[in-house]
């Protein structure tokens, strides 16, 4: 008779911690189910997902419906249902999203049920939506080209400013260095000299 060297009730407890733990330090979950996907397949997807700081763990349900209901998150069970597997996600839940849905084009056997983001509730179609919009470092680039771009134009701005200043600057300065000269020239030149007196008229005889 085989021996077991572990309590199969203590196997399940730890198993269930493991779920407890991941959720609680996951800021979003994406539901899907495998069936239909090979390993490799499986691997590979999990390898994509860790790019994007997303954990994607095979559960049972039963274990994940009590980690769950111990962080309070409700309104899943309905995808807690046939071979389940969990994109656990600690950052950016747009980012898994686009690559569980990416994969699943090449790989139609990869389900995507449904999802908890901030504790909020999206149905398949809502996550394919979400999917599609600009993840957290898409916006984040966003934001630095249009600051890029606002910074480049202020700046080429202030130059044209100091630039005009500086040739405005520029003609009085010349006006100035002329005018000593201009003086000089009219100091060298003698002044005229005051007319003779015509001469009186002669006595009529």
């Amino acid at each position: 008779m085989a021996l077991r060297t572990k309590n199969p009730n203590r196997q399940k407890t730890e198993a269930i911690e493991s779920i407890k733990n991941d959720v609680k330090a996951s800021s979003a979950f994406i539901f899907t189910e495998y069936r239909g996907l090979k390993v490799e397949q499986i691997t590979e997807l999990r390898k994509k997902l860790r790019e994007n700081a997303c954990t994607y763990k095979v559960v049972r349900n039963n274990f994940a419906r009590i980690a769950f209901e111990d962080a309070d998150i409700k309104d899943v069970d309905s995808w807690l249902t046939g071979p389940t597997a969990l994109a656990m996600i600690e950052e950016d839940a747009n980012l898994a999203a686009k690559t569980l849905f990416e994969y699943a084009k090449d790989a139609p056997a990869l389900v995507i049920k449904g999802a908890v983001v901030d504790g909020e509730i999206y149905d398949a179609k809502q996550i394919e939506a979400f999917s599609k919009l600009p993840g957290k470092k898409d916006l984040i680039a966003m934001f630095m080209s249009t600051v890029n771009a606002t910074t480049s134009k202020f700046v080429r701005t202030l130059q044209a400013i100091v630039d005009k200043g500086g040739a405005q600057g520029a003609a009085p300065a010349e006006a100035k260095a002329e005018a000593p000269a201009s003086e000089e020239k009219a100091a060298d030149t003698p002044a005229e000299q005051p007319a003779e007196p015509a001469p009186e008229a002669a006595p009529e005889a």
